[in-house]
C-alpha cells in the first residue's frame, strides 16, 4: 500500500468516486446527487460530514470513505476500496481516519450498516471494536438485502485546543 495517501474528498473527485462506487456496489450505488449533498456539509465551521479519498502516487483513486456526525452520534456513511487494494490495510486506514474525525466531532458512539453478506467488511469493523446491535430488513435496495447494524463506543471524545 506504499504510495497511497489519504486526503479530503473534493468535488473534482466525484467522477472517479462514482466509477468505483458503480463497480463495487452495482445494485445500490450512490448517485452523484447523494455525494454532492454529503460534500455540501463537509466544509466550514458547521461541517457535520467528513469525506476522504485514497489516492495512489500516480493519482488513481483507489478508495473513499465518509462519516456523518450530529448530536454526539457518528454514522459511517460509506467505505469503499478498489478490489486490487483488498488485503493491503487500506480499509483499516480509511476507517481509522473516520474514527479520528468522529472524536473531533465529539461523537460518543459511531454506528454503521453493513450488508449481511459482506463478511470481509464485518470482520474489519469487529477488529476495530464495533459490535452488532441489530438488523435493518431489506435495507439495501433494489436487492432487498438486510443490513447488520454495528456500534462502537468512542473512548476519550475530547477535542484538541484547535477544535480538530
Amino acid at each position: 500500500m506504499s504510495g497511497v495517501r489519504l486526503r479530503e474528498m473534493r468535488w473534482w473527485d466525484l467522477a472517479p468516486v462514482l466509477a468505483l462506487e458503480a463497480e463495487l456496489f452495482p445494485e445500490d450505488a450512490w448517485s452523484e446527487g447523494m455525494f454532492w449533498s454529503e460534500l455540501a456539509h463537509a466544509r466550514g465551521p458547521r461541517a457535520t460530514r467528513h469525506y476522504v479519498v485514497a489516492e495512489t502516487a500516480d493519482g488513481r483513486l483507489v478508495g473513499y470513505a465518509g462519516l456523518a456526525a450530529a448530536g454526539g452520534l457518528g454514522d459511517v456513511q460509506t467505505i469503499a476500496v478498489a478490489r486490487d487494494q483488498w488485503g493491503t490495510g487500506l480499509g483499516g486506514r480509511l476507517l481509522t481516519d473516520l474514527l479520528q474525525h468522529a472524536t473531533a466531532f465529539e461523537c460518543d458512539e459511531v454506528l454503521l450498516e453493513v450488508r449481511v453478506d459482506n463478511t470481509r467488511a464485518q470482520k474489519l469493523y469487529e477488529r476495530f471494536g464495533f459490535e452488532p446491535i441489530g438488523f435493518r430488513r431489506g435495507y439495501y435496495q433494489p436487492g432487498n438485502v438486510d443490513a447488520l447494524v454495528m456500534r462502537l463506543t468512542v473512548q476519550g471524545t475530547e477535542t484538541d485546543s484547535d477544535g480538530c
